[in-house]
Order: C-alpha cells, then structure tokens, then sequence
C-alpha cells in the first residue's frame, strides 16, 4: 500500500545541541535503512522548509502508522498521510488502451 507523507520537522532550539547531533544522525540513518529496504520509495526536500514529501511503500496503515512513530525525530514532526491508490487514467492501469 502505497503512502503520501509530508513531514515538518521543528526541533526546539533550545535543545541540547549534542542531543540534536544524535537525532539527525540516527534520523538519518533510519531514512537510509528503510529506503535500502524497499519501504521509503522516494523522499524529496522541500524547498527553503525543514521539511519533506516521501512516498512509503508498506503492507497497510498500521505498518504505515508504526514506521512513523519509530522515527527518532517523530516527536518533532507535524505529519500529514495520505493513503494512495491507482488512478483510473494511469498508463499502468490501461496496458493496451
């Protein structure tokens, strides 16, 4: 199942600047250990925003719904999910129009 995610992430600046260094770090390793999985299919910047748009590849919306809370920056991220599906005009649904 297919998974659109816009995630804005706000660390408060008042954070431990050793304990920031940690999150990114780990944070990113995760991303780099779900994308080498096959589950984070695309991930993309948004421009001039600590933010991004990832598409997840996951069984269903639970699987979806855990993957994000393991996030170690998911306490400082506002999320917004929505689940996809084929659309009707899609090249991939119409082989041999």
């Amino acid at each position: 199942m297919l998974f659109h995610v816009r995630m804005d992430v706000a660390i408060p600046r008042d954070l431990d600047p050793d304990e920031r260094t940690e999150l990114v770090t780990t944070e990113k390793a995760r991303a780099l250990q779900l994308q080498r999985e096959g589950t984070w299919v695309h991930l993309w910047r948004v421009v001039g925003q600590y933010s991004n748009i990832s598409i997840f590849d996951v069984p269903d919306s639970t699987a979806m719904h855990n993957l994000l809370w393991s996030l170690p920056l998911f306490p400082f991220m506002t999320v917004q999910v929505t689940a996809l599906t084929e659309h009707p005009s899609a090249l991939s649904a119409n082989p041999n129009p």
